[in-house]
């Protein structure tokens, strides 16, 4: 089924053909359609199923832009899964000139609360921040029309559901509730019957499945000996890109610092780094800067990492569930994958779970012919080369759009609506090429689109806006 079969504001199909979405994944026939009726939604769905889609459209699609107060409200269990839902959000936006911002905890509140005093329409974050916000008086839930839950299994693990459901209990005006999780634990069931009514279920696909585009085999290697079987495969392999999971902090750390030290391309993410230097590390990775990336399980749920050659298990995962959010890393939008997995002297136990659950053992290989291999230096340092760069998604959308940083903002009494007379006055320019506004205390910044930035930018440096000289320049994305 095409997107252009089902109705949507006009603004959306121009950016869905602008990212190529044009044949709708299972999941997202199956949801869009009925949350355009404002239809309450429970949806069991495997990561990777193109389910942020399904939801985002059609909150895009019914939102009021008029209306200053956020109109929904989008929960996640990680600050990286905020980021990418904003991401989406942003993209298929675009021409609808829509605000969402993503709150979530270890970012300066203040900034926070100076973003939700802008007109903003959408929030996507992570429960406790943003029931810090609703507390504080900083987040307004009396325009709310659409509370989305996302991975609610994972929110179940990490200990939010309580959170959720303090934060849905704040939420008085009439609004439409849709819960995607992989799996369906009784508590998360408990939390669907209490504050969704009459809602449909939706099941896509059961989470045991293993992908079949990821070729998935294993290595019987000593505690002591699994440094040393991870660097030659990864020189047997020659991964363009790879991710390799390790259950704790400090195993990522070692990792990461041994393959940095034989010269290989790589760097790491897990919960205990600085939120700005996870988010840096996955940027990179998402666009190749960096070749491998080692990471705790924060990274294998619901993250948008297209184009993962190599999964490694560098320890066998706790629960078997994890095993297939981490190979769900690979063999993503028609794509093949390998996934290697360790296991241990002390893994027997989980590695007859995981049969169990996936239905099906897992191939188990000779690890005495690669122990025994020969590498050289140059053979790490062949991996510590640059690849590709990949495609940014969304890049003709982006490139269309130009943000510009303007010199004065409420200090100076500017108002959005003095800025868009000033644009508009440019000859070429209208209304339809203004995108998002934010005029914060002492700056303001504006989306122009469709590719007229630099018009913009020149006629604005020589005019004046409300009778006063501000600067204006490109602003720096962070």
């Amino acid at each position: 089924m095409k997107f252009t079969q089902i109705p949507l504001h006009q603004d959306i199909y121009k950016a869905l053909d602008k990212l190529n979405y044009h044949e709708m994944f299972p999941v997202q026939e199956k949801v869009i359609g009925k949350l355009l009726q404002n239809k309450d939604m429970i949806v069991k769905s495997k990561t990777g199923s193109g389910k942020t889609a399904a939801f985002v459209i059609p909150l895009i699609s019914n939102i009021e832009w008029e209306q200053k107060e956020p109109q929904a409200l989008i929960l996640a269990p990680t600050r990286e899964l905020a980021l990418q839902i904003k991401e989406e959000t942003d993209l298929i936006s675009t021409y609808r000139r829509l605000k969402t911002v993503a709150i979530f905890g270890k970012q300066p509140y203040k900034q926070q609360m100076l973003d939700l005093k802008q007109r903003t329409h959408i929030v996507v974050g992570t429960p406790g921040r943003i029931l810090d916000h609703i507390e504080k008086g900083t987040l307004s839930l009396s325009s709310i029309r659409y509370v989305v839950i996302d991975e609610a299994d994972e929110m179940l693990k990490m200990g939010f559901i309580e959170k959720v459901s303090t934060i849905i209990e704040h939420i008085t005006y009439p609004h439409t509730t849709c819960l995607f999780s992989a799996t369906m634990p009784q508590q998360v069931q408990d939390l669907a019957q209490r504050f969704l009514k009459d809602a449909e279920y939706v099941e896509i696909q059961q989470s045991q499945e293993v992908n079949e585009q990821v070729h998935h085999y294993a290595y019987q290697v000593k505690e002591k000996e699994k440094m040393m079987m991870l660097e030659k495969v990864l020189v047997k392999q020659r991964p363009e890109t790879a991710i390799i999971f390790a259950n704790t902090q400090e195993k990522v750390k070692d990792i990461c610092d041994r393959l940095y030290d034989l010269g290989i391309s790589v760097d790491k993410i897990h919960g205990g780094m600085l939120q700005e230097d996870r988010i840096q590390n996955m940027k990179d990775f998402k666009r190749g800067s960096i070749r491998i990336l080692v990471a705790t399980d924060v990274a294998a749920r619901g993250l948008d990492i297209q184009d993962i050659s190599l999964i490694i298990n560098y320890d066998m995962p706790w629960k078997p569930e994890t095993y297939i959010h981490r190979v769900g890393r690979a063999g993503r939008a028609n794509t093949t994958g390998t996934a290697i997995s360790f296991i241990n002297e002390y893994d027997e136990i989980r590695l007859q779970e995981l049969e169990t659950f996936i239905k099906q053992s897992l191939v188990i290989k000779d690890s005495y012919e690669l122990l025994d291999m020969e590498v050289t230096k140059e053979d790490f340092l062949s991996l510590g080369t640059e690849i590709q760069q990949k495609e940014e998604k969304g890049k003709e959308l982006t490139q269309e759009k130009f943000k510009l940083y303007i010199g004065g903002g409420k200090a100076k009494k500017i108002r959005a609506g003095d800025i868009v007379g000033a644009i508009c006055e440019i000859d070429g320019v209208n209304g339809e090429d203004i995108g998002v506004i934010q005029v914060q205390e002492h700056q303001t910044y504006v989306d122009i689109l469709n590719g007229k930035g630099l018009l913009v930018l020149e006629a604005l440096q020589h005019k004046m806006i409300k009778k006063k000289k501000l600067r204006v320049e490109q602003a720096i994305e962070k």
